[in-house]
């Protein structure tokens, strides 16, 4: 499984509500410190994936700036959608809404 499917595969798992960080991402893939690669590989998601790539966040549960325009907008609007709540810094309170995978596993 390349790195991408991988990424890909977790993406996935996270559950509507819930958000990750790139960081996170990587991180659980076995490849820490590579969180620009998450990134990399969700931009270059096929379009024949349904994959929850609006459900990532960076470090301060911020959204990132997309190049496409209106990119970071449809980001919020899909989390808001979902229910996840942004503060006054237009921030995700992570100890609030981040996917912990080993809790919901068990």
């Amino acid at each position: 499984m390349s790195s991408y499917d991988a990424i890909y595969s977790l993406v996935t798992d996270i559950p509507m509500g819930k958000v990750a960080t790139y960081g996170q991402i990587a991180q659980l893939i076995g490849q820490p410190r590579h969180a620009r690669q998450v990134g990399y590989a969700l931009a270059a998601t096929p379009d024949d994936l349904e994959i929850p790539w609006h459900r990532v966040v960076n470090a301060s549960g911020e959204v990132s700036r997309r190049s496409e325009p209106g990119g970071d907008e449809l980001q919020r609007s899909l989390l808001e959608g979902e229910g996840v709540v942004f503060d006054e810094r237009d921030r995700v309170c992570l100890s609030r809404f981040q996917w912990q995978r080993w809790s919901e596993d068990a």
